[in-house]
């Protein structure tokens, strides 16, 4: 192949990589920015802002060099588990409180690089799998109400919205049940697409924002204010960072055995520090945290292609993307009963996610059921039933006002309590419970 050839494939293979990533990097700030009550024009420039952000937290993460990046063919964005912490956060403190509390979870990210190999013990399959369903279930609600045309919305649940919103779950189920491959990896994006068109004909979407959009705008810093700081905000966005490392780490194992690649445990602190830049980014730019973006594994996988040339391209093309202000009008016309069908399916897939960590927990321990059981129960419950400790005082309100804070502390404590120096219990997630693959299916891959 010549390098012309070589240069066309690698484009084009980055390419595919955005459009993997795509339709789950534009959900997230539609979901946040209305949840929060940004205007079309702003959600435009948010969305914007995001694509290339994580254009940009792309190539941090590819550009290996002795103090960070892991150089494997790693696309990042925005993890669904910072989405419902952050709607918390956004509806009291509004996008400045958001960007206050990724800017110093960033930094956590950064600190905790350095040693995070040494205690990853203290969040095993257990405490992992039960914060992550715990966030799953609190996004449910957010999916609901979107499929339902948006909470207070004229015409809320009516037969048009429903229709669009489970044709839109249904058309997903259809591709993931008889395509395969990279069709079945954008049937997100695609599913979004044609109920985006349905919506049209419907007469349910309205293109003036898009005329009105310019065709290029350079990304300013804080353009939605200046940062602050509150310490259950912070908290709540540390706790996800945290999780998000680990779920990280399960990425880089896969990652470095598809790749037939070795990585030591310096090129995973270099992979954890590009991460907490990656995150310092998003807060830079009043964005999100960004982490590694696992359906792009099974894209590496697929193609076989396993050079961080394509991770680049798909930085450089996020970042073009980003500047284009009709890029980011054009994601606000989709009717929200379509958001809501799609994360309706998305947003299930990180409860599922936190149940397939949960299979790798010895459940024929009653401590473990435990943990799990009064987890997830106060989690649910203080979520419900926000003003539960309304009446303690401000410390302790901190720990209990957030079900998201108060469950994944209550996981971790209940952990130390019953697992502790037990080395059974004591295992990181490893790369099949995040990717989805087995060892084997990977070495039949490669073979």
């Amino acid at each position: 192949m010549d390098t012309k050839q070589k240069s066309g494939k690698i484009i084009s293979l980055g390419i595919q990589h955005m459009l993997a990533m795509y339709g789950g990097a534009v959900i997230v700030p539609l979901i946040v920015g209305g949840a929060v009550g940004l205007d079309p024009v702003a959600l435009a420039a948010l969305v914007s802002i995001d694509l290339a952000a994580c254009g940009l937290a792309t190539l941090l993460q590819a550009w290996k060099n002795r103090f960070f990046g892991i150089g494997l063919p790693i696309v990042m964005g925005c993890t669904f588990t910072a989405v419902s912490p952050m709607i918390i956060i956004g509806k009291s403190y509004g996008m400045p409180g958001i960007c206050g509390a990724i800017l110093v979870a960033g930094l956590v990210v950064l600190l905790l690089s350095t040693f995070f190999g040494k205690i990853v013990h203290l969040f095993p399959p257990v405490v992992v799998g039960t914060v992550v369903m715990i966030i799953g279930i609190t996004l449910i609600p957010v999916a609901i109400n979107n499929l339902g045309g948006g909470q207070g919305a004229k015409g809320f649940g009516s037969a048009q919205n429903l229709m669009l919103g489970f044709g839109v779950l249904l058309l997903i189920i259809v591709m993931n049940r008889w395509l395969k491959g990279f069709m079945r990896t954008i049937s997100v994006l695609v599913s979004i697409i044609a109920g985006t068109i349905a919506a049209a004909f419907m007469g349910m979407v309205d293109f003036s924002n898009v005329a009105k959009a310019g065709w290029f705008h350079l990304i300013e810093p804080f353009s939605f204010g200046m940062p602050t700081f509150h310490t259950d905000a912070i908290l709540a966005m540390s706790i996800v960072g945290v999780v998000s490392m680990i779920e990280t780490t399960g990425v880089y194992l896969a990652l470095s055995e598809i790749c037939g690649r070795k990585i030591t445990d310096k090129d995973m602190e270099h992979g954890y520090r590009a991460e907490g830049l990656a995150i310092l980014v998003g807060g830079f730019f009043n964005a999100f945290p960004y982490t590694t973006f696992s359906q792009n594994v099974g894209l590496v996988q697929m193609t076989r292609v396993k050079t961080r040339s394509v991770a680049i391209v798909c930085g450089i093309a996020l970042i073009i993307l980003g500047l284009i202000p009709k890029i980011g009008a054009l994601t606000t016309i989709i009717p929200n009963a379509v958001i809501g069908g799609a994360t309706l399916a998305m947003f299930g897939m990180v409860i599922a996610s936190g149940v397939r960590m949960l299979g790798k927990v010895d459940f024929g321990r009653q401590e473990n059921l435990l943990i799990v059981a009064c987890s997830v129960g106060i989690g649910l419950g203080v979520t419900v039933q926000p003003d539960l400790f309304a009446k303690f005082p401000g410390i302790i309100q901190i720990l209990t006002n957030n079900g998201i804070v108060s469950g994944s502390i209550a996981a971790l404590i209940l952990n130390l309590v019953f697992n502790v120096g037990r080395k059974k219990d004591q295992e990181i997630v490893h790369p099949e419970a995040i990717t989805g693959q087995t060892v084997a299916e990977t070495s039949a891959a490669k073979s």
